[in-house]
């Protein structure tokens, strides 16, 4: 795939939740938040070095929680994978986030490996009116993330 001179948008993307029982990618996530890494330097000297200035070595790495938003739509799967992980059935998961590019073909994939539910937050209500939409929120951890081209 040749190297593009424009970045892609953010708003064409799928997310797979690496559940047996999806065919596909889950639908209508309206965000995803936190795909991000970091490594770990630790400093070091011998004590023989004839300059005195450290090294940095790499150390440990870690992957930050990662948050889909979206709609309340009555699908229960983000809430029943919590649940079982709450009573003690751990099932971790590869979660699979695919950008796409303005044809809608796949350009880029996140893939979070041993991911693992958190967290989940439901819609603030409000009878104000406004018609705002109902969000939910599921975070979980992974144990470590990897890019790849489509």
């Amino acid at each position: 795939m040749p190297i593009r001179n424009d970045p892609y948008g953010q708003f064409k993307f799928r997310v797979k939740l690496g559940d047996d029982t999806d065919e596909g990618f889950a639908a209508g996530f309206a965000e995803v938040d936190g795909l991000a890494t970091s490594i770990k330097f630790s400093e070091y000297r011998n004590g023989n070095d004839a300059e005195n200035h450290v090294r940095k070595i790499a150390n440990v790495n870690s992957t930050d929680d990662v948050t889909l938003t979206r709609g309340v739509i009555g699908d229960l799967r983000l809430f029943q994978w919590l649940d079982a992980t709450r009573d003690g059935d751990f099932d971790p998961r590869t979660v699979v986030i695919v950008l796409m590019d303005e044809r809608g073909a796949d350009a880029c994939s996140w893939i979070l490996h041993n991911a693992q539910p958190t967290k989940w937050v439901g819609p603030t209500l409000s009878g104000k009116g406004g018609g705002d939409v109902a969000m939910e929120k599921l975070t979980f951890v992974a144990h470590s993330i990897d890019f790849r081209n489509a």
